[in-house]
């Protein structure tokens, strides 16, 4: 699996999401500061919308707009807020010299790792801009040295990849833009495609599937993965069936399948919005 269909899903979503913030951020800025955003097409859409009856929805699009920009504000800062309020809440449980010790041992410079207290066996990376591998006592106990490794090398692909971030996002313009179903699909791909990237990246490192299989295996044994309020990318929280037969079969190759009636159907509504937003700004 390449690195192509993730960065396709990744740039799509986000062009659409984009696009989306872009025409509600210029009908904002035209409405409360007077300002006249008309382009060369314009006039004739506008004039072509009011003879058929449109001039009603512009009632829609407003609401439309409120809805979309009042949730992916309070998104943006309960995000920030939950993700501030975990990061102090750690502190009170990080190991600081295993943490110290990680560090040396993987020869990652900085302080990428964290290692918590913690009896459950977790492994996850968060943060935006500066993420951060965060590991629990719990995980020691559980794994081998070799396998420890390989949820490590998992871990530092999303960190370097700025997953957390990514994922975020596509979640998102998954959740504030619900009314474009591709979406929704994107963000669920996305994950999927980086797990399986990841798990490729630990087995490159070590030259072996073994000791990955049997971490994944040992972690979905002790019990599902506690979700958390904020951004993350977990070890054993996605898509775990298929990355076990994905590393049982690595020959078998990932085939990106676009649901065609969805796309369809998020064409269909996104240009039906466009044109409103076009009309709206005539």
């Amino acid at each position: 699996m390449g690195k192509r269909q993730s960065s396709f899903i990744l740039t799509v979503s986000l062009l659409i999401s984009s696009i989306m913030i872009l025409q509600m951020g210029l009908y904002v800025t035209s409405i409360f500061a007077g300002c006249n955003m008309k382009f060369n097409i314009i006039s004739l859409c506008h004039s072509w919308l009011k003879t058929v009856g449109f001039s009603s929805l512009r009632y829609v699009l407003d609401g439309l707009v409120i809805y979309t920009m009042s949730f992916a504000l309070w998104k943006i800062g309960s995000q920030w807020m939950q993700m501030a309020k975990m990061k102090r809440h750690f502190e009170h449980y990080k190991e600081i010299e295993l943490t110290k010790k990680m560090n040396r041992l993987y020869n990652l410079g900085k302080e990428r790792i964290i290692v918590l207290s913690h009896p459950n066996a977790s492994a996850f990376t968060m943060g935006f801009f500066r993420p951060k591998i965060i590991l629990t006592t719990g995980l020691f106990h559980l794994l081998t040295r070799d396998e420890l490794e390989a949820v490590i090398a998992h871990e530092v692909y999303h960190e370097e990849n700025r997953d957390p971030l990514k994922v975020f996002l596509l979640s998102l313009g998954s959740s504030v833009m619900w009314y474009i179903p591709i979406q929704k699909w994107f963000h669920q791909q996305y994950k999927v495609i980086q797990e399986v990237l990841a798990d490729e990246f630990a087995i490159r490192r070590q030259e072996t599937v073994v000791h990955l299989g049997s971490a994944l295996v040992k972690m979905v044994r002790v019990g599902k993965q506690e979700k958390m309020p904020f951004s993350y990318v977990s070890f054993a929280a996605t898509a775990v069936d298929y990355r076990i037969e994905s590393i049982l079969n690595p020959v078998q190759d990932f085939r990106l399948r676009l649901p065609l009636k969805v796309v369809l159907l998020s064409i269909i509504i996104f240009t039906l919005i466009c044109g409103l937003f076009i009309y709206a700004h005539a």
